[in-house]
């Protein structure tokens, strides 16, 4: 089958001094058409492994890795167009409060750094306290988004600098990597194919999400090495020059009085949630709880394979049936939270049970009877996950 044809690239990024806007119907429109391409592309891979599978009757482990790799990429671009849709629809709500953008991408990269390892990748980190005035959910799909774009497309080391901008002083994050090897600094063919692949779906997702947050992203490719500046308009503090937390936003600034709250609105799109039960009815069951959400959603039988599943990087909770509870599961558990703190679990019962969340019980689970699943899920998955911001 042939491929998809490239996908034209947008306008190129703004200047640091244009006027911030959000993308145009035919941005939109070309972003539509990346997905299908990007989602097209490794499901085409996928089904023609698998015709070959259907006339030999055979498949090779690397041929099934290579299934189970394409499979995996196109859910993931699919998960993406959900979250750019979410971005596009006009709906979300932008809450505002004040948050310790250090010890949010910290957070974020102690989830990240079994993922890191696993590919071999060393992120470097010289990060001042800075703390801004915000939306903490937006904020954390951007740093996500932002770690998921730099390992896709490193060919080194990732780089990251967060510090204050001169007057007027504002958080400035500053994310560099090499995007070719080194033998192909001075290839000019691969110079002409590299900002094709930089303008991927996951830099889209970063793109529109900074937008989003009144945030330009500023993004400069030279000479092999890719530097992203993003600038936080309302960066707080005590000190000369900063915005005080009481300090109203700019008119220009999108606020929440501008949308209006939607049940298409997948309040945890993009997350990612691991869930341990051996039985089809509960997980079905779950899956239904929190269908609304946004999340993804991989599910196993046993604690071993859970265990399995980390190996490689984190999601960023686990559910699991209470009676997969053991010393597995603890020594898993403990294993995580020495990592991650804030890593959320939800152990879910079959009898009555009254709802708790993780800071009401004294080993700090979540707990919640598979009869109120439908009920109370959704709003511990919020809370729980709301932790590490």
């Amino acid at each position: 089958m042939p491929s998809q044809p490239p996908t034209p690239p947008l306008a190129p990024p703004a200047a640091a001094n244009d006027v911030l806007q959000g993308p145009s119907h035919a941005q939109w429109a070309d972003i539509v058409q990346q997905l299908g391409a990007e989602i097209a592309g490794p499901l085409s891979s996928a089904l023609e492994r698998i015709h070959n599978l259907i006339s030999t009757g055979q498949i090779d482990r690397q041929s099934l890795r290579a299934l189970r790799e394409s499979v995996a990429q196109a859910r993931e671009s699919g998960m993406v167009g959900q979250q750019l849709a979410r971005l596009a629809s006009g709906r979300l709500r932008l809450s505002r409060e004040r948050l310790h953008l250090t010890q949010v991408l910290r957070s974020v990269l102690a989830h990240r750094s079994r993922e890191t390892q696993a590919r071999g990748i060393q992120v470097r980190q010289a990060l001042k306290p800075i703390e801004i005035m915000g939306d903490g959910a937006l904020l954390f799909s951007l740093l996500n988004a932002l770690m998921d774009w730099a390992l896709s497309s490193t060919h080194s080391s990732i780089d990251l600098r967060l510090e204050l901008s001169s007057w007027p002083a504002k958080a400035r994050l500053s994310c560099r990597f090499a995007h070719r090897s080194l033998e192909l600094i001075n290839d000019a063919r691969a110079a002409a194919e590299q900002p094709s692949r930089l303008d991927s779906l996951a830099w889209r997702l970063v793109e529109q999400t900074a937008l989003t947050m009144g945030i330009l992203p500023l993004r400069e490719d030279e000479a092999g090495i890719t530097v992203l500046t993003l600038e936080f308009p309302h960066t707080v503090g005590d000190e000369p020059g900063l915005a005080s937390a009481e300090a109203p936003l700019a008119p220009a600034e999108p606020s929440s009085r501008d949308f209006h709250p939607s049940a298409n609105s997948k309040p945890l799109a993009g997350s990612h949630l691991l869930v341990i039960t051996p039985r089809r009815e509960l997980r079905n069951q779950l899956q239904d709880a929190v269908r609304h959400m946004g999340l993804i959603i991989d599910m196993v039988g046993t604690v071993d394979e859970a265990a399995q599943f980390c190996q490689e990087g984190l999601p960023h909770g686990i559910v699991y049936e209470a009676a997969t509870r053991g010393e597995a599961l603890d020594e898993l558990r403990s294993e995580i939270l020495r990592e991650v703190p804030p890593f959320s679990f939800i152990e879910v019962l079959d009898e009555e049970h009254i709802t708790q969340l993780s800071t009401a019980t004294a080993d700090g689970i979540a707990r919640v009877s598979r009869k109120h699943l439908v009920d109370a899920l959704p709003s511990i998955l919020l809370f729980e996950f709301s932790k590490s911001l």
